[in-house]
């Protein structure tokens, strides 16, 4: 099942804000894209959709704060990895947003509304990855860590589960409490100009989460979570 992105979104994505040159300034890059949606949730939404919907109510968080925004939505192919973090180039922070899945072995079929679909009720929860091998770690780290305390705050959970020893994950804890992980070669938050985190905002292959997911109340949640830590976590000395 193929959804049309809201009206708003579409706006954004024919032209990206302009940032302001005197504020601090985040890239948001929003995973997949329309041609290319990424997982596919548990009622056969593909995860661009999600992504989209959650990166335009964080936008709106952040521009709330006094921050400026560059955000990147693709309505056709998406482009590279590299290709992304170079289109965020000049930006304070590179904020990646997905929605998660899991490993094969854990999905299961089930039918709604009469189709076939994969899901796993397993697992639930946000995640957050920093990379050491970007320019500015500390501060990705520090960012990360001050979103996902706002989310724990709000009162969602990491889900932990990337750090299971099984082939495909094994991504160590960098804050394990925030649920931010290490992953080191993940090239858009390896080769960003600046600091650079990704965050899973939820699992959407889980049944009861994913309906979550879709509710506008739950975004504005996320949002303002994600508004909170990126605030705290970019230092006044960084405004431009």
């Amino acid at each position: 099942m193929r959804r049309l992105i809201p009206a708003a979104v579409l706006v954004v994505a024919a032209g990206c804000l302009a940032a302001d040159a005197l504020a601090v300034t985040v890239a948001i890059d929003v995973g997949h894209s329309a041609e290319t949606p990424g997982a596919i949730s548990a009622r056969g939404e593909g995860e661009f959709f999600f992504n989209s919907r959650l990166a335009s109510e964080i936008e709106q968080a952040l521009q709330a704060r006094a921050l400026s925004t560059r955000l990147g939505i693709y309505l056709d192919k998406s482009p590279s990895l590299i290709e992304r973090s170079e289109r965020a180039k000049g930006a304070d922070l590179l904020l990646s947003i997905h929605h998660d899945s899991v490993q094969p072995q854990y999905l299961t079929e089930w039918s709604h509304n009469g189709q076939s679909y994969r899901y796993s009720d397993l697992f639930r929860g946000f995640s957050l990855f920093v990379s050491r091998d970007n320019v500015d770690p500390a501060g990705s780290l520090r960012c990360a860590s001050a979103v996902g305390s706002e989310l724990v705050r709000a009162g969602f959970t990491p889900s932990l589960y990337h750090a299971e020893p099984i082939q495909g994950e094994g991504r160590p804890f960098a804050d394990e409490p925030n649920g931010v992980h290490y992953f080191d070669p993940l090239v858009v938050l390896r080769t960003a100009h600046s600091a650079a985190l990704l965050l899973e905002a939820g699992v959407i292959v889980h049944r009861e989460e994913e309906t979550a997911l879709s509710k506008e109340s739950t975004r504005k949640s996320i949002a303002q979570a994600v508004g909170a830590g990126v605030a705290s976590c970019l230092p006044a000395a960084g405004r431009r």
